[in-house]
C-alpha cells in the first residue's frame, strides 16, 4: 500500500510516528510503498543554533526552561516505549533544507525510508548538529549514498524545487498545520502520531474497496484523532489527557 508522509527531522512525533506505523504494518501483515515529504518546522532556522534546544524555545514562545524540560522528558518517555532514545538533552537543532534535500535523493535509490531513519536517529539519539554539512554527508554515507553525488548536491540546488513542491501541496492543498501528517492509498488522511491500533485500522481500511460513504466515515475518524502529538512551528508537545 501507498503511503504518503509529511514529516520533518527534527519532529520527535514524526518518529514516533514512523515507529508506529511500522510496527502496525507488520501487525497488519501489510507491504508499505513510502514516500515521504518535505516540511520545514522552522524554514528561518541558522543552520546551528548557538543555544540549547531548551533556551531557544524557553525564548521563541515564553515558556520557562523547567515548562520546557518537562515538555522534553514527556516527549522522551513515549519516544522510549517505541524503541527511540531522545537525549533532548543534547539535541542541536538547525535548519533542515540539506537534510531534505538528500533524502529526496535517497529516495530516487530507493533508500527513503533508510535515510530518513538515520536523520532521525543522528538528530535525536546521537545528537548531531542536524543543519552542519558534515552531519549530513556522514548520514549519506551511512546509507550507503555516493559521497560525491552527495557533495555534488550540496554544492548546487539540485532538489531544492522538490522540497518547495512538497511544502507547496501540504500548506496550499492539503492545509497542514503539523507534522506528522499521512495519507494512505491517496484517499485517507491522517494527522499525528497516532497510537499504533489506529495505524492498524487505518491500514485496514484503506486496503478495503470502500464505498464513498465509508471514505466519508474515514474521514471523519480522522478528525476525531487531532489531540494526537504533533509538530508544529517547530513546538513539539503532548497533548493533555
Amino acid at each position: 500500500m501507498r503511503v504518503d508522509i509529511w514529516s520533518d527531522v527534527v519532529c520527535p512525533f514524526c518518529y514516533i510516528g514512523k515507529k508506529r506505523l511500522e510496527a502496525a504494518a507488520k501487525q497488519a501483515g501489510m507491504e508499505l510503498e513510502v514516500h515521504w515529504h518535505s516540511f520545514e518546522l522552522d524554514p528561518e532556522a541558522p543552520i546551528r543554533q548557538e543555544v540549547s534546544n531548551s533556551e531557544r524555545l524557553a525564548q521563541k514562545y515564553n515558556r520557562t526552561i523547567a515548562e520546557v524540560e518537562e515538555m522534553q522528558r514527556n516527549i522522551a518517555t513515549m519516544a522510549k516505549a517505541e524503541g527511540i532514545e531522545f537525549n533532548w538533552e543534547n539535541a542541536n537543532s538547525g535548519n533542515t533544507f540539506n537534510a531534505h534535500r538528500v533524502i529526496h535523493l535517497a529516495q530516487s535509490k530507493g533508500l527513503g525510508s533508510e535515510a530518513k531513519e538515520a536523520f532521525f536517529y543522528s538528530y535525536m539519539t546521537q545528537g548531531m548538529p542536524i543543519g552542519e554539512r558534515e552531519t549530513i554527508e556522514d548520514v549519506a554515507s551511512r546509507i550507503g549514498l555516493n559521497p560525491v553525488e552527495v557533495d555534488d548536491l550540496l554544492d548546487s540546488d539540485e532538489y531544492a524545487d522538490f522540497v518547495k513542491f512538497d511544502e507547496e501541496v501540504a500548506h496550499d492543498q492539503l492545509k497542514v498545520t503539523g507534522v506528522p501528517f499521512f495519507i494512505f492509498d491517496q484517499r485517507v488522511a491522517l494527522a499525528g502520531a497516532q497510537p499504533t491500533d489506529v495505524f492498524v485500522q487505518v491500514l485496514k481500511q484503506a486496503a478495503e474497496d470502500v464505498s464513498q460513504a465509508e471514505t466519508q466515515d474515514a474521514e471523519n475518524s480522522e478528525t476525531e484523532q487531532q489531540d494526537a502529538p504533533i509538530c508544529n512551528d517547530d513546538v513539539c508537545d503532548v497533548p493533555n489527557e
